[in-house]
């Protein structure tokens, strides 16, 4: 009888539990990565101009530009992700980042790179659930209103 009542309440809570779940996982990955190219707040370390200078070597970006993008970007998108505030850019945003990073820095790493898109496409598609700010400021998403 308890199970019953329990079950429908669980099924209902669960998309938004685990997009919750994909949210902080995948944004863990993306903020601690960027905390090891500053120190402090948010100060470039030298050694992470190196590092895109000679390992990353991203083609038509400059080594500079791409150090300050990508470090800000493990920042910024992340903490957007958990607070599930503008879910779907921060995630495409992500996204992007993880494309960039499988195709032209470690395309050997695509097992990695398979479960970042495996957290970041549903939050793409589906938004942050209802655990989120982009839920309390915007509502449900046009698509689910009928």
């Amino acid at each position: 009888m308890r199970g019953s009542i329990l079950a429908p309440t669980l099924r209902a809570a669960m998309p938004s539990a685990l997009l919750l779940i994909a949210r902080v996982g995948i944004a863990s990955v993306f903020f601690l990565s960027g905390r090891t190219k500053v120190t402090g707040l948010l100060t470039i370390k030298p050694s992470t101009f190196q590092l895109f200078q000679y390992e990353y070597a991203l083609p038509l970006i400059p080594t500079d530009l791409a150090a300050h993008l990508a470090t800000y970007a493990e920042h910024l998108f992340p903490i957007l992700l958990v607070l599930g505030l503008l879910t779907r850019p921060a995630a495409a945003a992500l996204l992007g980042m993880t494309a960039v990073i499988e195709i032209f820095v470690y395309p050997d790493a695509w097992p990695t790179h398979l479960t970042w898109a495996g957290l970041l496409l549903p939050l793409v598609v589906y938004g942050a659930g209802r655990w989120s700010l982009d839920h309390l400021f915007f509502g449900r998403p046009r698509a689910a209103r009928h």
